[in-house]
């Protein structure tokens, strides 16, 4: 009886090793080689290094656009670093944005290794340092985090001033994810939350929340969800395409929409 027992719990105890490691597989995909710069664009910018509350260095890019009002402050998704984003980069560039765009830890040149405490973290040191050493103010900024990148975005609208938060390709929280990925696996043996869903009802900036209606990855359902739960100023805009190619499928209502969101003059 007792050795049934005792196979019984190493069973249980293997399990959950596996399990948080596939859990931290589906989270996190970092690159630590940096394919390209804004340099290959022509864009001018600086390469910046910044620590954050708990010493771990970061690395991040400002580009900045003639005659900017707002800056961009731009959490990316869980895969590869700020070297795969200049495709969106371009994109706000032309929209007259100054962009910071930052790796996590643990991405790209970045120090130390991924988790989601440490994403939270990050992205406070990067708006700190916008405020801090850019000397930019707190209604010219605008938070935008894209998929995993949304919940850092997210987080950071409940604890700093800024103009806008934006989303996009976001999903509610890992509980409602796991569902999606893993139905058979109880959803509460997850241990990362990023729990959107509770944060957004406390952020009283404007809210964009971009999805699109054929991701293929973070079911729009989520972000119906996400928008329902959101109070209000908030906006919901729907585009086209999967996952990681929607707002090029999509550019024109992606582009128009931010336009309109942040009432933009600007010539598209």
């Amino acid at each position: 009886m007792l050795k049934a027992v005792f196979y019984f719990i190493l069973i249980i105890v293997l399990f959950l090793i596996v399990l948080r490691y596939k859990e931290k597989q589906s989270i996190y995909f970092p690159e630590r080689k940096i394919v390209s710069s804004p340099a290959f664009l022509s864009l001018p910018f600086e390469d910046i290094y910044f620590k954050t509350s708990d010493a771990v260095e970061l690395n991040g890019w400002f580009i900045p656009a003639k005659d900017a009002s707002n800056t961009l402050l731009y959490a990316h998704g869980n895969a590869g670093n700020i070297g795969n984003r200049l495709d969106k980069i371009i994109l706000f560039h032309k929209l007259g944005i100054n962009v910071f765009i930052f790796d996590y830890r643990g991405y790209g040149k970045s120090k130390g290794r991924p988790d989601e405490k440490g994403l939270y973290t990050d992205g406070k040191a990067a708006y700190d340092y916008l405020i801090l050493q850019k000397k930019i103010s707190p209604d010219e900024i605008i938070l935008y985090g894209e998929s995993l990148g949304g919940a850092v975005a997210i987080d950071l609208a409940t604890k700093v001033d800024a103009k806008a938060v934006i989303s996009e390709g976001t999903f509610t929280c890992v509980k409602d994810m796991a569902k999606t990925m893993y139905p058979f696996v109880p959803s509460a043996l997850f241990v990362s939350r990023f729990d959107s869903l509770a944060k957004i009802q406390g952020v009283a900036i404007p809210k964009l929340i971009i999805h699109s209606l054929d991701d293929e990855m973070i079911p729009f359902s989520l972000a119906e969800k996400l928008f329902q739960t959101a109070s209000p100023p908030k906006q919901l805009l729907k585009i086209k395409g999967e996952h990681n190619s929607a707002f090029i499928d999509s550019q024109e209502i992606f582009l128009s929409g931010i336009t309109e969101f942040l009432n933009l003059k600007i010539d598209m």
